[in-house]
Parts: C-alpha cells; sequence; structure tokens
C-alpha cells in the first residue's frame, strides 16, 4: 500500500470527532435505546467505585457490558463468571476506549424469566399475609439435644451436614425425615416430612436442605405449600437451601436462612471445644463462687466463735484475770508510790532529828552538863557550889566540882 500526501476531498475527522459521532448514531437509534441481550457472563469486576463491569459473551462474540453504582445497589442477588443472563438497557460508546457497550439498567436469568416472574408473584402474595416478618422469627435453642433433617437421603447434602453435626456435636440426636429435594413429586414429601416431624419426632429444631443448583432445581424451595409447612412448623426451622448466591421462599419463611446445608448444620449446633471451654469457664467460676463462700463463712465462724468466748466463763475468767493483773501493777506502782514518798519524809525527819541530836552539837565544841543524879543541867540554879557534875563532850566525858558560879547579866 501506497502513501498518498495528496490533499483529500473528503473531510478528515480526528478520534475524537470520530468516535462522538458513532456515539450520537448509535444513541440515537431507538432500538438500542431499549434493548435485550442474553449471554454468559464473564470478566466480571466490581472496583471499589461500586460500578460493575463484565462481558457478555456466546459462542460467536462478546459485548462489554457496565452497571452503574446506583443500578447495582438494586441489584438482587449475586452475579458470577459464567450465569447465563439477560441484560436491559442501551448502548452507547466508551469514547475513550473507543468501545462501545452495553449500559444496564435491569438484569435476570435467562431462560428463567417466567419462573422468576411466579418467584416474584409468590413472594408478594405470602409477604402480605405476613409469612416473612421478622416477628415471627424463633431462636434457635443453644443446645437442641434432638435435630430433625428434610432433605434426600442419597444427596451429598446430607452426608455433609451429618458429618458437621456429629463433628462439632456428637451428643445430639439426627432424624433424617427423606424426601426428594427436585422434581413433581418434591414439594410435596417436603411439606409431608416436616408435618411427620413436627407430629411424631418433636425435634428441638429442623435442618431443611439440599446443595444447590439453578432456579428450576431449586423450585420444590419456592412451592407455596412447602413455604407454608416451613412457617407453620412448631420447632424453629434453618433453611440450608443451595448455595450462599441462591434464594429461596423457604429462605424468608425459616426462622434462620444458612448460606450451604453445610452452614446450616453449624448454625444448628454449638461446637465441642467452644463448649469444652465454656464448661471449663463455668467450673472456674463455680470453684471460685465457692472458694469465695468458704471465706465468707470462715470469716463469719471466726466472728461467732470470738464472740462466743466473749461471753464464755474462760473468757470471764482470762478477762478477770487480766484485770487482776492491772490492778496489781497499779497497786504496786502505788505502793511504790507511797512508800517512795514516805521515805522521803522519813529521811526529812531524820534530818531534823539529827540537826536537833545533841551529839550534833557537842561536835561543834560545845559541852553537855548532868548532875550526879543525871539530871540535864540547863539552868544556873541547878547547880550548887561544891557540887559534882559529868560535863560530856563529843569525844568523851570528865567529872568536875562547881567552884564558881556566874549568873547572866
Amino acid at each position: 500500500m501506497e502513501i498518498d500526501f495528496s490533499p483529500s476531498p473528503l473531510p478528515v475527522y480526528s478520534v475524537s470527532d470520530l468516535t462522538a459521532y458513532i456515539r450520537a448514531v448509535l444513541e440515537s437509534n431507538e432500538n438500542l435505546a431499549n434493548v435485550w441481550v442474553s449471554g454468559e457472563i464473564s470478566n466480571l469486576s466490581r472496583p471499589g467505585s461500586g460500578h460493575i463491569y463484565f462481558t457478555l459473551k456466546d459462542p460467536n462474540a462478546s459485548l462489554r457490558c457496565v452497571i452503574w453504582r446506583e443500578q447495582a445497589r438494586h441489584l438482587s442477588g449475586v452475579l458470577r463468571d459464567g450465569m447465563a443472563v439477560e441484560a436491559h438497557g442501551s448502548i452507547s460508546v466508551y469514547e475513550q476506549g473507543g468501545q462501545y457497550q452495553l449500559y444496564v439498567d435491569g438484569l435476570r436469568a435467562a431462560g428463567d424469566g417466567l419462573l422468576y416472574q411466579e418467584f416474584l408473584r409468590l413472594k408478594a402474595k405470602l409477604e402480605a399475609e405476613g409469612l416473612f416478618d421478622e416477628e415471627r422469627k424463633r431462636a434457635i435453642p443453644r443446645l437442641p439435644r434432638l435435630i430433625g433433617v428434610v432433605t434426600s437421603p442419597t444427596g451429598a447434602a446430607f452426608q455433609d451436614m451429618l458429618n458437621t453435626l456429629r463433628a462439632r456435636c456428637p451428643m445430639v440426636e439426627v432424624v433424617l425425615a427423606p424426601a426428594a429435594v427436585q422434581g413433581d413429586a418434591a414439594p410435596a414429601q417436603i411439606a409431608t416430612a416436616l408435618a411427620s416431624l413436627n407430629l411424631h419426632v418433636q425435634p428441638d429444631v429442623i435442618i431443611v436442605g439440599r446443595g444447590g443448583g439453578s432456579l428450576e432445581d431449586l423450585w420444590a424451595f419456592n412451592d407455596e405449600r412447602v413455604v407454608r409447612a416451613v412457617a407453620a412448623s412448631q420447632a424453629p426451622v434453618i433453611s440450608g437451601v443451595g448455595h450462599e448466591t441462591d434464594f429461596t421462599l423457604t429462605d424468608f419463611a425459616a426462622d434462620l436462612r444458612a448460606p450451604t446445608p453445610t452452614g446450616a448444620a453449624v448454625m444448628a449446633v454449638p461446637d465441642r471445644q467452644d463448649l469444652q471451654a465454656e464448661q471449663d469457664s463455668l467450673n472456674m467460676r463455680l470453684f471460685q463462687d465457692v472458694m469465695d463462700v468458704i471465706d465468707k463463712n470462715h470469716y463469719e465462724l471466726r466472728g461467732f466463735s470470738h464472740r462466743l468466748d466473749q461471753v464464755s466463763p474462760r473468757w470471764q475468767l482470762l478477762q478477770g484475770m487480766q484485770r487482776l493483773d492491772e490492778m496489781s501493777i497499779r497497786l504496786t506502782a502505788s505502793m511504790r508510790n507511797v512508800l517512795r514518798s514516805e521515805s522521803a519524809r522519813i529521811r526529812s525527819f531524820e534530818a531534823r532529828l539529827k540537826a536537833l541530836d545533841p551529839r550534833q552539837v557537842l561536835n561543834r565544841g560545845y559541852a553537855l552538863v548532868r548532875g550526879v543524879n543525871g539530871e540535864l543541867i540547863t539552868s544556873l540554879q541547878q547547880v550548887k557550889l561544891d557540887s559534882d557534875v559529868d560535863v560530856r563532850l563529843k569525844d568523851g566525858s570528865f567529872g568536875a566540882r562547881v567552884t564558881k558560879k556566874v549568873a547572866k547579866e
């Protein structure tokens, strides 16, 4: 191919202009503004913006699709790769990528349109009757002794549920009420199994479940007879139908919905390890409570014993002995004080007597004169001239004769 540099007689568009023109042409086409497209979902993407991007494909072509965040919020169910759907929306162009794509505002499962419409009709009817009201929901017993199971005895779902129940809580008893879970006979059998369990077995809780499948496969659990039987059950019902993305009317009527049959078994019973841990905790609390009671009673007993001792004769005797000891100590101290006081008085009298002792006067150079009869001579009138007297000094005595008398002037 040769490159022609000569001027073109036709107008030349920029990429942006041409893309904008194509977009305008597509958006002006009424057939493309209101279109249903069927295909299989692939390359599903959910970025943080909340928008949903995916590709619809069939064996011969593919179409890029976008669901804006506002529409995605109202989307019921969960999309997944490989799902066959019918998408409604309008065709336009993503100019920056130069790609035409379907802007989706409605989505339904392909081939299930009539069933889905029936699902919505029946859901609205039963909801209006109050069968799905939250006020009707009952709590699942925490420690059930007997569990009824409504499912196919040959399905993998029953074995999964049974293995889970045995692993988590081996002491629980399981009674199977067999029923077909798919086909024309399934609704009547499921409703009969529920009624039979409530009438003859009276379990603490009932699990209704089966494995996943298409809307048509799960349709038995959308049957009005089954939904009413679940709502009328005397025992609380756990619904474990299909996979996490599957919803049936039985889920709305049940007291609790599980994402899978195995999940229903998990919700029905506690784990034995959790029970063991809880029992250990309760045992510890019980032991501590008993010890607290023992300690409290021990302190009270000690108080009663002390009060009893206070009124016992022995205690009174000990108290009397203590008071006697205290009085004895006080008496001894008082006597010591009296003795010290009297000793001080005696020493004072001794000092005074000692001061008055004639012998003390003699020590200062004085003499004691006595007459012949031993009388103490204190006056000149008691002696006569030429009479004998006895003179006593500090270191002895001697005799003398009065030779002279001199009266005091």
